[in-house]
């Protein structure tokens, strides 16, 4: 797989998956065996727990959500990509109830792919900072 494959891979994954929620591209985009090693310690790190977080805690608390991709970097069987989730906080996030503000979630994000499907995630964001922000008002 070249490397420009590999980007439109990961775009399509954030596109039609993170800011669409289409399950069908979701499970034709996961490798059998998908482990994200960002996962929380003790916390599943299987294809589901990113579904999870996609499909029941960002898109029920964040209206119009897009992802917004900055920065795509390939080497290998690796995509780095930063980019910005962002949407209308309308429902709970994380415990802190709807406030109506914009909210923008800074992610940088590595992906090895395995014939063309998620076999491994890595990730950073600013989730926390976010949070904190909408508790302060």
């Amino acid at each position: 797989m070249s490397i420009h494959d590999a980007k439109t891979v990961v775009r399509r994954f954030n596109e039609e998956v993170i800011a669409g929620g289409d399950r069908a591209v979701f499970e034709k985009l996961m490798a059998p065996g998908f482990v994200n090693r960002s996962a929380p310690a003790g916390a599943p790190a299987g294809a589901e727990s990113m579904w999870n977080t996609f499909q029941n805690v960002l898109r029920p608390a964040l209206a119009g959500l897009t992802v917004t991709i900055h920065d795509q970097v390939g080497e290998g069987d690796k995509v780095t990509t930063r980019k910005t989730i962002s949407g209308t906080h309308v429902g709970p996030l994380l415990g802190v109830e709807a406030t109506g503000r914009q909210v923008s979630i800074d992610v940088i994000d590595i992906v090895r792919l395995e014939d063309g499907r998620y076999a491994e995630h890595w990730g950073i964001n600013n989730l926390a900072t976010v949070l904190a922000s909408l508790r302060q008002g």
